[in-house]
């Protein structure tokens, strides 16, 4: 009887991966490559963000072990191509992580987190090429409205900040004034986006992950408009024909049985 593998190690699932991409492996797998996957990738991650926003433990392991296969997917196809295997991205990260924590790892002694940031864009902007932003590390491809708190965290390790939430809070009055009096639709987008990227950088002062809170208003949303539907198959009403008043009764009933 051949020995069970231990699935605790890392080694067993790199083995995993290499044996479904091997000659006798699985057709799908073997026909993956790194754009064919790129959807692959993105979906886990929503996904392991998702059992963060439920606080789902269990799920979350679940989800992380999916998010890991993937890098090792990743990491075995770059080896077969002769690019790079999973012992180089392991030890880059590990390089990394020592070289921008010499208050750990060195002698540079920190007072506080503010002190840990503002190192840390240092040491980052002696690795960037030579006229490179700083900005250039927050990946485009990221959300929106992520990726404004992104840019605009990145900003503000250099000072780039309002000094307290009263400053922020009248540009975002001056941002609402502004869009009320935009006259075309290319002055709306605009300033509209503007109003965004503002309500963004409160969110960031005030330690909300945007995307995040987002997700679950999303969520809130679907379980009540999902209840008001299961009210109306009951009670035999179309939601459509009802007025406006009467689905807004609707919601508020969803709204205290879902919540």
């Amino acid at each position: 009887m051949p020995e069970q593998p231990d699935l605790n190690q890392l080694s067993t699932l790199v083995g995993i991966v290499a044996r479904l991409r091997g000659p006798n492996g699985c057709p799908w797998d073997r026909e993956q490559s790194h754009a064919s996957l790129r959807h692959c990738l993105l979906e886990e991650c929503y996904e392991v963000l998702e059992a963060l926003d439920e606080g789902d433990a269990r799920r979350l392991a679940v989800e992380m072990g999916d998010l890991l296969m993937q890098i090792v997917f990743h990491a075995r196809i770059a080896a077969e191509d002769g690019e790079f295997d999973l012992g180089d991205v392991i030890s880059s990260i590990s390089a990394k992580l020592i070289h921008r924590h010499p208050h750990v790892f060195g002698s540079l002694k920190v007072k506080s987190a503010d002190e840990v940031l503002a190192n840390w864009e240092a040491l980052k902007k002696q690795e960037r090429k030579e006229g490179a932003s700083m900005l250039d590390g927050v990946p485009v491809a990221m959300p929106a409205l992520a990726y404004s708190q992104g840019i605009q965290a990145r900003v503000t390790r250099v000072g780039f900040d309002w000094p307290d939430d009263s400053g922020v809070i009248d540009k975002l009055a001056e941002e609402v004034r502004e869009y009320q009096q935009a006259e075309s639709q290319e002055q709306k987008e605009a300033e509209f986006g503007d109003l965004l990227f503002t309500l963004a950088n409160i969110a960031r002062r005030q330690g909300i992950d945007l995307e995040s809170v987002l997700r679950q208003a999303n969520r809130r949303f679907y379980r009540r408009f999902s209840r008001m539907e299961e009210l109306c198959q009951k009670r035999g009403l179309n939601f459509a024909e009802l007025s406006f008043d009467e689905q807004n009764n609707l919601w508020e009933e969803a709204k205290k049985e879902t919540d």
